[in-house]
């Protein structure tokens, strides 16, 4: 049974938790603000709405969130980007009210959208401590929510007040430069030094981020990335100058840090780092012709990962795909006629049959990929 949740507004961003404690939670961003859902068999509820003012871009949850229904002492804590290129650490526990602290904006932060975000991976205090950001002003910052010192920028306050009323110290920013606009970015859970970057044109950079910050300004990246995987087509029409600037999407598998999966355009890939073959993919296919736009791995079947469009010349569909069938045709869910589409999607990591909750219009619809056997 498909669960639909009317936002109000139009629905840009959609993040499911995949954290132990908060499998059934969703995040969903809007015009102007970001709600947390809590996802049951047939139905939804609002937990928390957090009014941000401005469109949401890009959304993360760190892991010390946990749902209602693991525990009665439950927490929120998400970071959401806005297209102000302002940041959000959004936060709120059972008897709290919603607290929006703002923090990057100006001339400390990004000059450029906001893409995507992530958590730092791994199991230590540092996954709830340092959050990732990819821009369009081709900037790669890892923020530090709980700095040990404050280094203020140039004519901002030392103290920040969040929306409470409280005072906490701004966030601190490593930046990485890279040559071009960054699309997507991804962290694994087995890892908390490394990240994966996108870029808009083809390549996907394996960046340890906590490698020596010596390198100039203009070089950073280089240095520390550990890896660099291409997605040929994408690169050589890119080069060439004949394609559009593709809408990059990058996946790291939860089971195997080894496997990725991306898509550039008509085409997703799929890289095992034990086979590399000059860094271009083991696997490859068409999913959309008219380009994809999102694709995420199913974190509870690990086999499976989806593919979205954002165009509207088939409607709202999403491709779901089997990593040992990869060459025959993937299982489409149609989530609504034409002209909507999707904007963004995620999988659930409830267990059971898997879930994917899409952004379609002013609508989250989450549905399940099967039925009981």
């Amino acid at each position: 049974m498909d669960v639909r949740h009317y936002h109000g507004s139009d629905v840009h961003v959609v993040c499911a938790c995949h954290h132990d404690d908060g499998t059934d939670l969703v995040a969903i961003g809007g015009t102007h603000s970001v709600q947390v859902l809590q996802a049951m068999p047939t139905s939804c509820k609002v937990i928390a709405n957090f009014h941000v003012g401005c469109r949401i871009t890009a959304l993360a949850w760190s892991s010390k969130t946990t749902s209602p229904s693991f525990t009665d002492d439950w927490t929120i804590e998400i970071v959401a980007a806005g297209y102000n290129f302002g940041l959000y650490l959004l936060t709120k526990t059972r008897n709290g009210d919603e607290n929006v602290f703002s923090f990057g904006g100006g001339i400390s932060g990004h000059h450029g959208k906001i893409n995507d975000m992530t958590f730092c991976g791994g199991h230590s205090e540092d996954s709830s401590r340092y959050v990732a950001t990819v821009s369009d002003d081709r900037v790669l910052m890892i923020w530090d929510l709980h700095p040990a010192i404050t280094i203020r920028s140039p004519g901002s306050p030392e103290i920040t007040d969040d929306s409470n009323g409280s005072s906490r110290p701004q966030p601190t920013a490593l930046p990485f430069s890279f040559p071009h606009p960054l699309a997507s970015i991804s962290s694994h859970p087995s890892t908390s030094k490394e990240f994966l970057v996108a870029d808009a044109r083809g390549s996907i950079f394996l960046i340890d981020w906590r490698s020596d910050p010596t390198a100039n300004e203009q070089t950073s990246w280089r240095n520390a990335s550990v890896v660099e995987l291409v997605e040929p087509r994408a690169l050589s029409d890119a080069v060439c100058g004949v394609s559009k600037r593709w809408s990059a999407s990058v996946a790291w598998r939860a089971d195997s840090a080894d496997i990725i999966g991306a898509t550039y355009g008509s085409k997703f890939a799929l890289w095992d780092l034990t086979k590399l073959h000059g860094g271009k993919p083991t696997m490859s296919g068409t999913s959309f012709t008219e380009g994809g736009n999102r694709f995420r791995w199913c974190p509870t079947f690990p086999e499976y990962f989806g593919v979205s469009t954002n165009s509207p010349i088939k409607g709202a569909v999403i491709n779901v795909h089997h990593i040992t069938y990869i060459d025959t045709e993937p299982t489409s869910f149609t989530v609504a006629p034409r002209p909507l589409y999707v904007r963004d999607f995620d999988f659930l990591a409830t267990p059971g049959i898997p879930r994917i909750a899409a952004a379609v219009g002013r609508d989250v619809v989450i549905f399940y990929i099967g039925v009981e056997s």
